[in-house]
């Protein structure tokens, strides 16, 4: 896990350095577009004052090093500390990721079993037909057809996470509920395109199971349905599900940033796209060590998870 997370901090370090120029090119470019005049003393101090001026391998190992103390650099763009920065999100993203997991787990799970063992029946089709505009439709695109439809018939606004009274106010009960009742917009929207993904990976693979020999004889000694049904094939077809989990975990933090955007959740989605267009690289290359780091800690978990799940499997230790 360590030797991938280092892979991955020099390959994120070095892509968002590839771009022409950086923040200072933005930021000058900026000034001028205000009318004011830059100097060549002027650019060499901001290029001192951010460190841009040292070589790009220099500034590499004094982020890691910083890092190792829990000290991620300064945000150019915010001028604040990046570990303040993505803390202050960094609670909401987690708590929309494992909601939106629970979801989607929760909605895919059982209507793959169902569409599995009524294999072409009219609920497998309608299931189907919603699976597949779930997995063609934007999440951003469903976002705005919810915001319009519960703002002209329901006279409510779904953006953000907190009403106004609470978006600045310190956390209490009442800020926990209110943000509670303005969860499951962002959750619907965002968990819709891996819901429907997972209900065809579900429906697919309990198929094949269903058609194995040791189904067909289970069936006939006469073990129950239900009983022959969630012991063996099920068990054995939520593999592929619960072995994606390390992709679905970064996936749901990356994947609803545009949806972020337009519902105006204040999460980490929104704060990466920002210091990807300003090159904020210490802001940009934090936030995608922090999507390795899920990526990691997810396909942990799946492989623990697979143990349980599936008795096959077992960690022997060796001498």
């Amino acid at each position: 896990m360590f030797i991938v997370l280092l892979v991955m901090s020099v390959t994120a370090f070095i892509i968002i350095q590839l771009p022409p120029g950086d923040y200072l090119t933005s930021y000058i470019m900026q000034l001028k577009g205000q009318g004011e005049e830059v100097t060549k003393e002027q650019i060499a101090s901001l290029k001192k004052q951010y460190g841009l001026d040292l070589p790009i391998y220099f500034q590499y190992f004094k982020w890691m090093q910083g890092m190792f103390h829990g000290d991620f650099g300064r945000s150019f763009q915010w001028n604040e500390p990046v570990s303040k920065l993505i803390g202050e999100r960094l609670a909401l993203t987690v708590i929309i990721s494992l909601f939106t997991l629970i979801f989607t787990y929760m909605v895919a799970i059982p209507i793959g079993i169902y569409s599995a063992t009524h294999q072409y029946s009219i609920g497998d089709y309608t299931f189907t037909i919603v699976g597949f505009a779930g997995l063609a439709t934007p999440n951003f695109l469903f976002a705005l057809i919810l915001m319009f439809l519960f703002y002209k018939y329901f006279d409510l606004s779904v953006g953000g996470l907190f009403s106004r009274e609470y978006v600045s106010a310190a956390w209490s009960v009442g800020k926990f509920i209110d943000m509670l009742k303005h969860l499951p917009i962002p959750i619907i929207v965002i968990g819709t395109a891996g819901t429907a993904g997972l209900i065809r990976v579900m429906r697919g693979c309990l198929l094949d199971e269903l058609r194995k020999q040791y189904v067909i004889t289970a069936r006939a000694k006469g073990v129950a349905e239900r009983a022959l049904l969630f012991k063996y094939p099920v068990r054995v077809a939520i593999n592929p599900i619960v072995s994606t989990i390390g992709w679905t975990l970064p996936g749901i933090v990356s994947g609803e940033t545009i949806t972020a955007i337009v519902l105006s959740l204040p999460t980490t989605g929104p704060l990466l796209f920002r210091a990807l267009m300003s090159q904020d690289m210490y802001l940009a290359g934090s936030t995608v060590m922090f999507l390795s780091f899920l990526t990691v800690i997810g396909t942990f978990i799946s492989d623990l998870l697979l143990v349980l799940v599936d008795p096959r499997i077992k960690y022997e230790k060796r001498i």
